[in-house]
């Protein structure tokens, strides 16, 4: 388990390594099943992509934009004109539907220094290990709801969705741009099934049949039900006439004179 882990992680280092696109990677699904789920996307951190930007005696961040593909028709810019990374937020571009909002903020990941590979084999490290590869559009459920929530908001996506995204290098000294990649390639969220097509193994049955053999169930069972009691009341009814019997066929008995025998 812990070398196939390891083999995992190894080929996702090399791809994104080998990757000279610099754009947003959807992550591989040997790392992200289920991904796009109706409300997220895990992306591949920039791991290496923004190496020949990086000055020793500087500091750097990552921005994660994030837009409906629609938008880019109308705007794609995520500065203004002094290269400064715009700060627009989810509901300032109603979703990303009028233009890129800033979905996250981290840290340059360290190409140089990647975690361990060792952990990977770790069930207690594998999650923070992938955190540090891995990062998932769309996981905050609440910051839009939180009037004290301070930091940037990464909200759900919307279903059957598509969107793109971008990572720009930030030079936290001077707030300005030092570099980007290219917008990622459609990616689609999920869509919501509808109960009637539904496909449940191993019969493909539909929602519609599942609902209609659900309620036949009910109904036998209440028939089966009703009808055990019916043959309980029988049998108790049956009980209840012949103990009847018996107490009136001895009633009968000590009410009738004995005869009286004749004396000689």
């Amino acid at each position: 388990m812990c070398s196939h882990w390891v083999v995992l992680v190894f080929c996702c280092l090399g791809q994104l390594c080998a990757d000279q696109s610099l754009k947003p990677q959807i992550a591989a699904p040997q790392l992200a099943t289920n991904n796009p789920t109706l409300t997220t996307v895990t992306l591949e951190k920039p791991f290496c992509m923004f190496d020949s930007s990086l000055s020793a005696n500087k500091s750097y961040v990552i921005y994660l934009y994030a837009m409906k593909e629609l938008a880019s028709a109308i705007s794609s810019r995520v500065t203004d004109n002094n290269s400064k990374p715009l700060d627009s937020t989810f509901q300032q571009t109603n979703g990303g539907q009028l233009g890129p909002y800033k979905a996250a903020l981290f840290n340059v990941p360290n190409c140089a220094s990647p975690p361990k590979l060792a952990h990977v084999g770790d069930v207690n490290k594998v999650s923070d290990v992938l955190k540090q590869y891995l990062f998932r559009v769309g996981d905050d459920v609440t910051c839009l709801y939180d009037p004290n929530f301070l930091a940037v908001c990464n909200p759900p996506l919307a279903p059957d969705t598509t969107y793109r995204f971008k990572y720009v290098l930030v030079d936290t000294t001077e707030g300005l741009m030092k570099d980007q990649t290219l917008w990622s390639d459609p990616i689609k969220t999920r869509r919501v099934k509808l109960p009637l097509k539904i496909d449940t193994w191993p019969d493909h049955r539909s929602g519609g049949m599942i609902v209609i053999t659900s309620i036949l169930s009910v109904l036998v069972f209440l028939l089966l039900a009703g009808l055990l009691a019916s043959v309980f009341s029988a049998i108790m009814g049956s009980e209840d006439s012949s103990a009847e019997k018996r107490n009136m066929s001895q009633t009968i008995q000590r009410s009738e004179p004995r005869p009286q025998l004749n004396s000689e």
